[in-house]
């Protein structure tokens, strides 16, 4: 009776695996919450190691990109910008829209960059792209830091609705952001074409977001619709409304929400569809 016992003991196989019949396991991802800050913290120091000047690297990117953008289209094109000063307005916009491009490329190669870890150990896939994502939001809070002298500097006022519209701004870019960054990041898995399709679409969708140009300066409605599908114009929307006071187009602000869920929605239910195979394809 116990060699029986002690047989059908040593038969038994423990396979660890994620959830099928979940989407979104939040109790497996909060088991596993320590990696979080384990992958996020290492792939800072990996992106800003042995560079000269480090951490201001998130600074001067954006500054940068400000400058160049309000000589040519501020001064040179005359764009407007919703009664604010120009560099106020592209830098509020590319804020976010570097957190969401960042963020995008970083969670769609993050598979293949740790193919490594996932052939040998399981935890949350889910894990590696979130991740990468959050990286994106470090340089964020560290270029918003010189977003508070520009504001000082053209004397710009913000409203108090900045308490609730700046961190409701940020939680849509990440909404934004993880939908197609896990979509990506399962289709680079298989299909390595994808690697050079990101920075192609990066750049569509920079131009097909109000980012150095207000949705008003669009004459014909139809190109208006097209713009606010962007899932991220909600976001810059919502993060230049303490600044404007512009009334918000409450159905141009549904529309882009609905976008990002969606895209959330068709980006996590593949992913989770195709996890099991990232350890033989990456």
């Amino acid at each position: 009776m116990i060699s029986n016992l002690t047989q059908a003991q040593e038969q038994q196989e423990f396979v660890v695996d994620a959830d099928k019949r979940r989407l979104f396991d939040f109790q497996e991802i909060w088991h596993y919450k320590e990696l979080f800050y384990f992958f996020t913290w290492r792939d800072i120091k990996i992106k800003y190691k042995q560079t000269a000047l480090g951490f201001l690297w998130a600074i001067l990117q954006p500054l940068l990109m400000m400058v160049i953008f309000t000589f040519f289209f501020g001064r040179a094109l005359n764009v407007p910008s919703q009664n604010l000063p120009y560099p106020v307005f592209v830098f509020s916009g590319l804020l976010l829209w570097n957190t969401f491009s960042t963020g995008l490329t970083n969670s769609a190669n993050s598979m293949i960059n740790n193919a490594q870890i996932i052939k040998k150990i399981y935890f949350p896939r889910l894990v590696i792209p979130v991740s990468s994502i959050l990286v994106a939001v470090f340089d964020f809070m560290m270029a918003f830091v010189l977003f508070i002298p520009i504001l000082i500097f053209y004397q710009q006022p913000v409203a108090f609705s900045a308490l609730w519209s700046w961190p409701l701004a940020i939680l849509v870019t990440l909404t934004a952001t993880l939908g197609p960054g896990t979509l990506l990041a399962a289709l680079n898995v298989k299909y390595r074409d994808f690697r050079y399709v990101i920075p192609f679409l990066v750049q569509v969708l920079f131009f097909l977001t109000p980012v150095i140009y207000p949705v008003s300066m669009l004459k014909y409605p139809v190109l208006q619709y097209v713009i606010v599908l962007s899932p991220m114009y909600a976001a810059i929307e919502l993060f230049r409304y303490p600044l404007t006071g512009a009334e918000l187009n409450s159905t141009f602000i549904l529309l882009s929400l609905a976008s990002s869920v969606i895209i959330l929605f068709a980006g996590l239910l593949y992913f989770k569809r195709t996890e099991d195979f990232f350890a033989d394809f990456a």
